[in-house]
């Protein structure tokens, strides 16, 4: 792909618009709360109106596919055209499709979200580890080829996580322990960042799992409508923040339809993490 590691882009790209994601999650309330029809043609305005307010403002943009899915192929290729809207106003985009699966089958998601030339390939993807760590090996090998990342789900804020990610391995680690191990491990020796993050909940608390040797983004979802503040990241993840990407999405969107106010929306986000992470 001839571009630098995905590690690397995002640490600059942070660095020069602030510690913050966005989600474009098009879901029918908020539509209405736009006055948009729950329709393709709504979803196609929503979503042109978020990346045009907001892809020249934040330093990773992440569309919620299944929203876009719902409507078919005719809201697939929103997604397409999202994408690459996005990038070409300089974001990066994170494509939130939580895909998981093994051997050929996981092959052909990572064609699909990571591969050179494919229109859903955005500069990340977010994937399942539950059929365990290896089955992602597909989708790695393919983003550290081609200078993207992946996000792996490691501490999810939905109350059901727990009974699957606090279990013990047989070695008695907790899976997510074992997750972020595996994570440290494609990462070890990148720099400033490897290109294997983590989502960890804002909302999760004190979890027992050690972060610290991760050395790879940590998407932290939460922020705003799901009751997370700036000040919950420290209980979270501690002192260091530097690796941290927060994420919200209504906070923002919220603010729509007009674009003037959803770039505005943003800022005071950014503005409030950087007082936080720097």
């Amino acid at each position: 792909m001839g571009q630098d590691a995905f590690g690397a882009r995002l640490a600059a790209a942070t660095a020069a618009r602030g510690p913050l994601c966005v989600g474009i999650d098009p879901h029918a309330a908020l539509l209405g709360a736009w006055g948009l029809d729950d329709t393709v043609a709504g979803l196609e305005s929503f979503a042109r109106t978020a990346v045009e307010a907001l892809a020249d403002t934040v330093a990773v943009l992440k569309p919620q596919s299944a929203f876009f899915e719902r409507f078919g192929s005719r809201g697939v290729a929103v997604l397409e055209r999202v994408i690459a809207d996005a990038q070409q106003a300089g974001a990066l985009v994170l494509v939130d499709a939580k895909r998981g699966d093994i051997g050929s089958t996981m092959a052909a998601y990572a064609d699909a979200y990571l591969g050179d030339g494919s229109p859903l390939a955005g500069d990340a993807v977010t994937v399942s580890p539950f059929l365990g760590f290896g089955s992602l090996r597909p989708a790695v090998d393919l983003a550290l080829a081609t200078g993207r990342g992946v996000f792996v789900l490691a501490l999810t804020s939905n109350p059901e996580g727990a009974a699957v990610q606090h279990a013990r391995a047989a070695d008695d680690r907790r899976v997510a322990q074992v997750i972020a191990d595996e994570a440290a491990a494609v990462n070890a020796g990148a720099a400033p960042l490897g290109s294997v993050g983590l989502v960890v909940g804002a909302t999760v608390g004190r979890t027992g799992v050690d972060l610290t040797a991760v050395n790879g983004p940590l998407l932290a979802p939460g922020l705003g409508a799901q009751g997370a503040t700036v000040d919950d990241l420290r209980v979270v993840f501690g002192d260091d923040l530097s690796a941290v990407l927060p994420t919200t999405s209504r906070e923002v969107l919220g603010a729509g339809p007009g674009v003037s106010a959803l770039r505005d929306a943003a800022r005071r986000q950014i503005d409030g993490l950087r007082a936080v992470i720097g």
